[in-house]
Protein backbone atom coordinates (compact mmCIF):
# COMPACT_ATOMS: atom_id res chain seq x y z
CA UNK A 1 0.00 0.00 0.00
CA UNK A 2 1.09 3.51 -1.23
CA UNK A 3 2.08 5.36 2.28
CA UNK A 4 0.03 8.68 2.40
CA UNK A 5 2.24 9.84 5.27
CA UNK A 6 3.04 13.98 5.13
CA UNK A 7 7.21 13.88 4.91
CA UNK A 8 8.99 15.75 7.71
CA UNK A 9 9.53 18.66 5.20
CA UNK A 10 5.91 19.03 4.08
CA UNK A 11 4.46 19.60 7.42
CA UNK A 12 7.24 21.72 8.38
CA UNK A 13 9.28 19.38 11.05
CA UNK A 14 12.07 19.05 9.10
CA UNK A 15 15.19 19.95 11.40
CA UNK A 16 16.88 16.84 12.22
CA UNK A 17 21.07 17.95 12.10
CA UNK A 18 22.74 20.75 12.81
CA UNK A 19 22.52 21.72 9.01
CA UNK A 20 18.91 21.55 8.93
CA UNK A 21 18.57 24.34 12.07
CA UNK A 22 21.44 26.29 10.09
CA UNK A 23 19.00 26.40 6.68
CA UNK A 24 16.04 27.02 8.99
CA UNK A 25 18.05 30.18 10.77
CA UNK A 26 19.71 31.05 7.25
CA UNK A 27 15.76 32.14 6.13
CA UNK A 28 15.10 34.08 8.74
CA UNK A 29 17.47 36.62 7.46
CA UNK A 30 17.97 38.75 4.60
CA UNK A 31 20.36 36.97 3.03
CA UNK A 32 22.59 37.54 0.07
CA UNK A 33 22.47 34.41 -1.65
CA UNK A 34 24.01 33.72 -5.07
CA UNK A 35 21.16 35.54 -7.15
CA UNK A 36 21.67 39.17 -5.32
CA UNK A 37 25.41 38.25 -5.58
CA UNK A 38 25.02 37.93 -9.76
CA UNK A 39 23.07 41.07 -10.05
CA UNK A 40 25.97 42.49 -7.97
CA UNK A 41 28.96 41.31 -10.07
CA UNK A 42 26.77 42.27 -13.32
CA UNK A 43 28.02 45.48 -13.67
CA UNK A 44 31.45 45.34 -14.02
CA UNK A 45 31.55 49.34 -13.78
CA UNK A 46 29.90 50.00 -10.81
CA UNK A 47 33.29 51.26 -9.32
CA UNK A 48 33.63 48.66 -6.41
CA UNK A 49 36.78 48.58 -5.23
CA UNK A 50 37.56 45.29 -5.29
CA UNK A 51 36.83 44.22 -8.55
CA UNK A 52 40.18 45.31 -9.77
CA UNK A 53 42.70 42.47 -10.84
CA UNK A 54 44.82 42.55 -8.72
CA UNK A 55 45.60 40.72 -5.12
CA UNK A 56 45.09 41.86 -1.65
CA UNK A 57 48.54 43.49 -0.51
CA UNK A 58 48.63 41.21 2.77
CA UNK A 59 48.02 37.90 0.19
CA UNK A 60 50.83 39.44 -1.94
CA UNK A 61 53.38 40.04 1.04
CA UNK A 62 52.89 36.43 2.48
CA UNK A 63 52.92 34.53 -0.77
CA UNK A 64 56.17 36.39 -2.15
CA UNK A 65 59.96 35.83 -2.02
CA UNK A 66 60.04 36.88 1.89
CA UNK A 67 56.83 35.58 2.61
CA UNK A 68 56.67 32.48 4.92
CA UNK A 69 53.92 31.11 2.38
CA UNK A 70 54.97 28.39 -0.16
CA UNK A 71 53.05 27.41 -3.43
CA UNK A 72 51.18 24.22 -2.51
CA UNK A 73 47.01 23.76 -2.69
CA UNK A 74 45.11 26.48 -1.90
CA UNK A 75 41.60 27.26 -1.19
CA UNK A 76 40.08 30.94 -1.58
CA UNK A 77 36.27 31.23 -0.12
CA UNK A 78 34.40 33.67 -1.56
CA UNK A 79 36.74 33.92 -4.47
CA UNK A 80 34.95 36.71 -6.56
CA UNK A 81 36.27 37.56 -9.88
CA UNK A 82 39.03 35.81 -8.90
CA UNK A 83 41.83 38.58 -8.30
CA UNK A 84 43.50 36.26 -5.48
CA UNK A 85 42.74 32.90 -7.00
CA UNK A 86 44.84 34.39 -10.24
CA UNK A 87 47.75 35.21 -8.11
CA UNK A 88 48.06 32.15 -6.42
CA UNK A 89 48.21 30.21 -9.46
CA UNK A 90 50.49 32.79 -11.16
CA UNK A 91 52.98 31.64 -8.23
CA UNK A 92 52.19 28.11 -8.62
CA UNK A 93 49.38 27.32 -6.33
CA UNK A 94 46.60 24.75 -7.14
CA UNK A 95 43.82 26.63 -6.40
CA UNK A 96 40.07 25.88 -5.64
CA UNK A 97 38.23 29.06 -6.03
CA UNK A 98 34.71 28.51 -4.48
CA UNK A 99 31.78 31.68 -4.96
CA UNK A 100 27.95 31.60 -4.48
CA UNK A 101 28.18 34.00 -8.14
CA UNK A 102 28.12 31.96 -11.41
CA UNK A 103 28.62 35.32 -12.98
CA UNK A 104 31.09 36.40 -11.00
CA UNK A 105 32.93 33.01 -11.63
CA UNK A 106 32.23 33.53 -15.25
CA UNK A 107 33.80 36.92 -14.86
CA UNK A 108 36.89 35.08 -13.00
CA UNK A 109 37.23 32.31 -16.09
CA UNK A 110 37.58 35.28 -18.18
CA UNK A 111 40.43 36.52 -16.06
CA UNK A 112 42.31 32.87 -15.90
CA UNK A 113 41.84 32.60 -19.75
CA UNK A 114 43.47 35.78 -20.58
CA UNK A 115 46.57 34.99 -17.78
CA UNK A 116 47.72 32.04 -20.06
CA UNK A 117 47.04 28.31 -19.81
CA UNK A 118 49.51 27.97 -17.19
CA UNK A 119 47.76 30.04 -14.71
CA UNK A 120 44.31 28.59 -16.41
CA UNK A 121 45.20 24.79 -15.72
CA UNK A 122 46.20 25.78 -12.03
CA UNK A 123 42.62 26.79 -11.13
CA UNK A 124 39.47 25.20 -10.82
CA UNK A 125 36.38 27.73 -10.17
CA UNK A 126 33.73 26.06 -8.20
CA UNK A 127 29.55 27.28 -7.97
CA UNK A 128 27.80 26.85 -5.08
CA UNK A 129 27.83 26.87 -0.96
CA UNK A 130 31.36 26.40 0.43
CA UNK A 131 29.97 24.59 3.21
CA UNK A 132 28.21 21.80 1.26
CA UNK A 133 30.82 21.74 -2.06
CA UNK A 134 32.38 18.22 -1.83
CA UNK A 135 35.68 19.81 -0.90
CA UNK A 136 38.74 18.10 -1.90
CA UNK A 137 41.36 18.91 1.02
CA UNK A 138 43.16 18.88 2.86
CA UNK A 139 44.67 22.40 2.10
CA UNK A 140 47.97 23.96 2.32
CA UNK A 141 46.28 27.48 2.55
CA UNK A 142 43.07 28.80 3.04
CA UNK A 143 42.29 31.96 2.48
CA UNK A 144 39.21 34.77 2.67
CA UNK A 145 38.93 38.00 1.30
CA UNK A 146 35.37 39.23 2.37
CA UNK A 147 33.48 36.25 2.41
CA UNK A 148 33.38 35.77 6.57
CA UNK A 149 31.57 39.30 7.28
CA UNK A 150 28.75 38.10 5.34
CA UNK A 151 28.28 34.95 7.50
CA UNK A 152 25.22 35.12 9.48
CA UNK A 153 26.59 34.16 13.34
CA UNK A 154 25.56 30.58 13.16
CA UNK A 155 27.32 29.43 10.30
CA UNK A 156 30.50 30.93 11.80
CA UNK A 157 29.89 27.03 13.40
CA UNK A 158 30.10 25.30 9.82
CA UNK A 159 33.18 28.20 9.07
CA UNK A 160 35.09 26.68 11.82
CA UNK A 161 34.27 23.37 10.82
CA UNK A 162 35.39 23.77 7.12
CA UNK A 163 38.78 25.24 9.18
CA UNK A 164 39.34 22.01 11.06
CA UNK A 165 38.38 19.26 8.44
CA UNK A 166 40.25 21.44 5.17
CA UNK A 167 43.47 22.74 6.61
CA UNK A 168 46.58 20.38 6.51
CA UNK A 169 49.04 20.11 9.14
CA UNK A 170 51.12 23.14 8.77
CA UNK A 171 48.72 24.60 6.97
CA UNK A 172 48.05 28.68 6.43
CA UNK A 173 44.57 30.48 7.30
CA UNK A 174 44.29 34.11 5.89
CA UNK A 175 41.23 36.36 6.43
CA UNK A 176 40.69 39.90 5.43
CA UNK A 177 37.16 41.30 6.99
CA UNK A 178 35.58 44.22 8.03
CA UNK A 179 37.21 46.17 11.16
CA UNK A 180 34.87 47.64 13.97
CA UNK A 181 35.01 51.81 14.57
CA UNK A 182 34.76 52.02 10.58
CA UNK A 183 31.41 53.71 9.79
CA UNK A 184 29.57 52.53 7.16
CA UNK A 185 31.60 49.46 6.36
CA UNK A 186 30.25 46.70 8.60
CA UNK A 187 27.68 46.91 11.47
CA UNK A 188 28.35 46.40 15.76
CA UNK A 189 25.45 45.43 16.53
CA UNK A 190 25.91 42.46 19.06
CA UNK A 191 24.78 38.75 17.41
CA UNK A 192 21.32 38.91 19.08
CA UNK A 193 20.35 42.04 17.23
CA UNK A 194 21.17 40.51 14.00
CA UNK A 195 18.90 37.88 14.80
CA UNK A 196 16.04 40.37 15.99
CA UNK A 197 16.55 42.75 13.15
CA UNK A 198 16.60 39.48 10.61
CA UNK A 199 19.36 41.21 8.98
CA UNK A 200 23.55 41.34 8.56
CA UNK A 201 22.98 45.01 7.59
CA UNK A 202 25.42 44.80 5.05
CA UNK A 203 28.08 42.92 6.70
CA UNK A 204 29.68 42.38 10.28
CA UNK A 205 32.49 44.09 12.01
CA UNK A 206 34.82 42.99 14.37
CA UNK A 207 37.42 43.53 16.89
CA UNK A 208 40.36 41.71 17.19
CA UNK A 209 39.42 40.33 20.27
CA UNK A 210 35.97 39.27 19.08
CA UNK A 211 38.36 37.45 16.18
CA UNK A 212 40.55 35.99 18.30
CA UNK A 213 37.63 34.50 20.80
CA UNK A 214 35.80 33.08 17.39
CA UNK A 215 39.13 30.84 16.11
CA UNK A 216 39.94 30.26 19.71
CA UNK A 217 39.42 26.64 20.24
CA UNK A 218 41.09 25.82 16.63
CA UNK A 219 44.59 23.92 16.68
CA UNK A 220 45.76 27.62 15.55
CA UNK A 221 47.97 29.86 16.36
CA UNK A 222 47.75 33.48 15.31
CA UNK A 223 51.09 35.10 13.78
CA UNK A 224 49.76 38.42 12.67
CA UNK A 225 46.46 40.55 12.64
CA UNK A 226 46.41 44.51 11.84
CA UNK A 227 44.97 46.80 9.64
CA UNK A 228 45.09 46.15 5.67
CA UNK A 229 47.32 49.09 4.66
CA UNK A 230 45.70 51.87 2.47
CA UNK A 231 47.35 50.95 -1.76
CA UNK A 232 46.75 53.88 -4.18
CA UNK A 233 44.84 53.42 -7.45
CA UNK A 234 47.80 52.88 -9.32
CA UNK A 235 49.50 50.46 -6.80
CA UNK A 236 50.13 46.72 -8.42
CA UNK A 237 47.70 45.49 -5.30
CA UNK A 238 44.14 46.23 -3.42
CA UNK A 239 44.79 47.94 0.16
CA UNK A 240 42.23 49.02 1.79
CA UNK A 241 42.20 49.90 5.85
CA UNK A 242 38.61 49.42 6.84
CA UNK A 243 39.64 46.16 6.94
CA UNK A 244 41.72 43.35 9.24
CA UNK A 245 44.34 41.38 7.81
CA UNK A 246 44.34 38.21 9.63
CA UNK A 247 47.12 34.91 9.62
CA UNK A 248 47.27 31.75 11.44
CA UNK A 249 48.64 28.55 11.37
CA UNK A 250 48.16 24.85 12.15
CA UNK A 251 50.65 23.19 13.93
CA UNK A 252 52.56 20.57 11.98
CA UNK A 253 51.90 17.85 14.26
CA UNK A 254 49.20 17.22 16.38
CA UNK A 255 49.34 15.90 20.74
Amino acid sequence: MESTASTPAADGRAVRDTEGLFRLLDDLFEVRAGDWWDRFYADRDRGTPFFVAKPDENLAALTGPDGPIAPGRALDIGCGPGRNALHLAALGHQVDAVDLSATALAWAAERADAAGPAVRSRIRLHHGDVFTLPLDGPYDLIYDSGCFHHLAPHRRISYLDLLDRHLAPGGWFGLSCFAAGEDGMGTERPDAALYRDRTLHGGVAYTPDQLRHIFTDLPLTETDLRRMRDEPADAPYFGASFLWTALFRRPATTG
